[in-house]
């Protein structure tokens, strides 16, 4: 059977099958029935034939079906006749042949144009009856069994529909459960797993109940893992924000000697001021590490963002501007509109988006590549674009995982965190954007996608 006219759901399945069986149960008994009465009609024309008694000589009445004497030099003559004729014939000697040819007892003997005829044969005489109306009987009666079989399918297809259906309640309500969790958001934040199948669809003597109830203990092994895993990520995540609130502290106590020690460089050895360079170099780019995990700490616990119109397109000129003095070797171009983009957001933050958007692009792409930031508003919504021609991504990396690196050795040497797209994400999806990326040799780019405002006052804007 072809897979198209396959039955695919459970309904049309147990109403096909009970078609078939109903079909085959009746094709069994049918069968059966025509078997018999073809058995009983041939056995009461057998005796028909057995008693069949010639007419009186010179009688003008005929019998009918075959009559034939047998005479005493083994010659054989004799008429057929059937229904409806009005005299008897003569039988051919191809009919006679037929005739002397059978077995003695009661058997079938096919006349040709004279159709099949019930024969017994004794030492004087041939005789037989026509085998039509039997025939006729037994195929009245296939047609009665078929039309019978065509309209039990049709009533038990009907039949079938509402009890498979009303059977299969159950079954709905909890294919309802399974679909309602799945549309839970279980991949963020706090989620509680209320929905349970209803009691009385958790019958263990029933399969339904039996995938009920499978299906609830397996819900309350989800929600208890859910509640450990939120709670070992709040864990983490308290520590991250607590660990990186107290190193605030002593690092800005590392860089204001570093920096006191750099200002006095004339009373100290060469090694020694080189050393505090560095070490106020490293203090330098570990305070950003940990301003860059105390954010996304708390972006993690859901601490709103402040909220204004921002104009964006002002915004994009700005870090564009500060991009071209940090990358000079690089080309910077823009694509905006005519008309000032406005989406509401928080300034610094959407400062802090673009800029780690071109600083990505200008520390993982050679010198002479060109990157592009380009503005567009569809469907009320912005798209920010950030695209360059450089090597592309590798393969498989997730660049917004947190201390994502694609080039480990560049990273470190461009003093980079591994945490610049991961805010970027955080942030976007604290505005409810959207950032996603496409790349392949030759050209990757970063789309944010922000609701837009109505710019109904064009905002100053920083700088």
């Amino acid at each position: 059977m072809s897979s198209s006219l396959r039955p695919r759901t459970l309904r049309a399945k147990l109403v096909c099958g009970q078609i078939v069986l109903l079909t085959a149960l009746c094709l069994v008994i049918g069968g059966v029935a025509v078997l018999a009465l073809h058995s009983f009609l041939l056995a009461n024309l057998d005796r028909e034939v057995t008693n069949l008694r010639p007419p009186p000589p010179g009688s003008s009445f005929s019998s009918p079906g075959v009559n034939a004497v047998i005479h005493l030099d083994g010659t054989v003559e004799g008429t057929v006749e059937l229904p409806g004729w009005q005299r008897p014939r003569p039988l051919t000697e191809d009919e006679i042949a037929v005739l002397v040819s059978g077995p003695p007892g009661p058997h079938t003997a096919d006349l040709g144009e004279a159709g099949e005829f019930r024969v017994v044969t004794d030492r004087l005489r041939i005789k037989g009856l026509s085998l039509a109306p039997v025939t006729d009987v037994v195929w009245q009666m296939v047609r009665i069994l078929a039309g019978l079989i065509v309209a039990g399918s049709v009533v038990v297809a009907l039949a079938g529909r509402v009890v498979v259906r009303r059977a299969l309640v159950p079954l709905d309500r909890v294919a309802a459960t399974a679909a309602r969790v799945a549309e839970l958001p279980l991949h963020e934040g706090e989620v509680a797993l209320a929905d349970r199948v209803p009691e009385e669809d958790t019958d263990p003597a029933t399969e339904v109940g039996k995938v009920g109830l499978a299906l609830n203990r397996m819900l309350g092994h989800v929600d208890e893992a859910l509640k450990a895993r939120h709670a070992s990520e709040t864990r983490v995540r308290q520590f991250v924000a607590d660990a990186s609130h107290e190193l605030r502290t002593p690092l800005a106590a590392i860089r204001g000697y570093a920096e006191l020690s750099r200002r006095s460089a004339g009373d100290v050895p060469p090694q020694v001021a080189h050393a505090m360079g560095r070490v106020e170099s490293e203090a330098l780019r570990m305070t950003s590490l940990v301003e860059d995990l105390l954010l996304l700490a708390r972006l993690d616990a859901g601490r709103p963002l402040a909220s204004e119109e921002v104009d964006l397109s002002r915004l994009v000129l700005d870090v564009v501007g500060d991009a071209r003095i940090a990358g000079p070797d690089h080309r910077w171009k823009l694509a905006l509109p005519r008309d000032p983009v406005v989406v509401p957001g928080d300034v610094p933050r959407l400062h802090q988006v673009i800029g780690n958007l071109l600083s990505n692009a200008r520390a993982h792409t050679p010198p002479g590549t060109t990157v592009t930031t380009g503005l567009a508003v569809h469907n009320g919504r912005a798209h920010l674009t950030v695209t360059d021609d450089g090597p592309g991504i590798p393969h498989g990396l997730e660049v917004f995982e947190r201390f994502a690196r694609g080039d480990s050795s560049r990273s470190r040497a461009a003093g980079g965190t591994g945490l610049g797209l991961a805010i970027v994400a955080a942030v976007v999806g604290a505005h409810d954007g959207e950032v996603s990326v496409t790349s392949e040799p030759g050209r990757t780019t970063f789309t944010v996608s922000l609701r837009a405002a109505a710019p109904r006052e064009r905002p100053t804007g920083p700088g």
